[in-house]
């Protein structure tokens, strides 16, 4: 079997590969990549010798490179984890995210179409996607499969655009597809743009822990590992055409969110709890920021048996000591292009 991982350098993608291509050496793993300010081969470091791990740099944005590709490794499955994922960067600049969460999903559905004969093989088109196409919840409430979409930002309205497509090859022309909506996620080589490993990174340079308005708004997270695991089993055996949430069941708001960080530091570096704390600032809130985010994961559980292995304090205490145990991993990503957009970022927010 030829699994095209799109994305694979990235963060969940590399952790995917991670996880899975030393295990299972009778399949061929194809990893595409753009190789964009979030993507970094050295998340591959262990696993890019083995003999089923093919790198292939290429846009999948690009039409001519994908059919390319499809002509080359002739795939059986398409995992799709390419994606501009921050939301902030959608808001300052969205088409990067028209461009490849509609444009490029919209491409590898085309190529699967063209050479995929799904009524003689078995074949899958497997879509990784968000809890954020649902919109934001109140104080009350998950979100299931039956969910109507309610997309509030850039980011979030394109990879519901994305999502739509999905599904219409899937009712069209009968593309075997399956599509995953998960929470955020969190765990080793996440870009330290996104907030867990941005607290982690400032604090340990004594850099301000920016929070969004007065920290009250509420995610779901997941770690990655757990994320990456019930990707394989909705690989193996997701019923095609199917929708399944995968949640973390751990709900935070993000101040407190932020503490708990900052404790846990403590902890590993032998500091008090305060120096971290202190470095807490409340900053203006990002644009139409949704309330909350919370799943229901009762379908996959009932139909796969999947659960999560990790709980929120194991799992945020590992991605504590992983980020502590490799400074050179984070001072390889915090480039010119980094310092640029955080200062973009946070440069202008009012300071509350």
């Amino acid at each position: 079997m030829v699994i095209f991982v799109t994305g694979g350098s990235g963060f969940i993608g590399s952790n995917f590969l991670n996880l899975f291509l030393p295990s299972f050496t009778e399949y061929q793993f194809v990893n595409i990549d753009k190789l964009t300010y979030a993507a970094n081969p050295l998340n591959l470091e262990e696993v890019s010798s083995l003999k089923n791990y093919v790198f292939e740099k290429a846009s999948i944005s690009e039409y001519d490179q994908v059919d390319s590709l499809f002509t080359k490794y002739k795939p059986d499955v398409v995992i799709n984890f390419a994606a501009e994922s921050h939301v902030d960067r959608s808001i300052v600049g969205p088409a990067d995210f028209i461009t490849t969460n509609i444009k490029g999903t919209f491409n590898l559905l085309e190529a699967c179409r063209k050479y995929w004969d799904s009524s003689k093989n078995k074949k899958l088109f497997y879509h990784i996607s968000t809890d954020e196409v649902y919109g934001s919840l109140g104080d009350n409430g998950l979100f299931s499969e039956e969910t109507g979409y309610d997309p509030r930002s850039p980011y979030s309205a394109s990879k519901a655009s994305s999502d739509h497509l999905v599904r219409a090859y899937y009712h069209t022309y009968g593309l075997p597809v399956v599509i995953t909506n998960c929470s955020n996620n969190y765990g080793p080589y996440q870009f330290p743009e996104k907030l867990i490993p941005l607290v982690i990174t400032n604090a340990l340079e004594e850099k301000p822990l920016p929070v969004y308005g007065k920290g009250l708004n509420v995610r779901d997270w997941l770690y990655v590992e757990d994320h990456c695991r019930a990707v394989w089993l909705v690989m193996e055996k997701g019923r095609i055409g199917s929708t399944y949430n995968i949640g973390g069941g751990n709900e935070w708001k993000n101040i407190d969110l932020v503490n708990k960080i900052c404790e846990l530091l403590a902890e590993e570096t032998s500091k008090d709890t305060d120096f971290y704390k202190k470095l807490i600032t409340f900053v203006g809130d990002r644009p139409g920021h949704d309330y909350r985010y919370a799943i229901d994961s009762t379908k996959i559980a009932a139909e796969l048996g999947w659960k999560p292995r990790e709980t929120f304090n194991t799992g945020l205490r590992k991605t504590v000591r992983w980020y502590l145990q490799n400074p050179d991993w984070v001072n390889s990503v915090k480039t010119g292009e980094y310092k640029n957009w955080i200062d973009q970022n946070y440069r202008y927010r009012e300071i509350k």
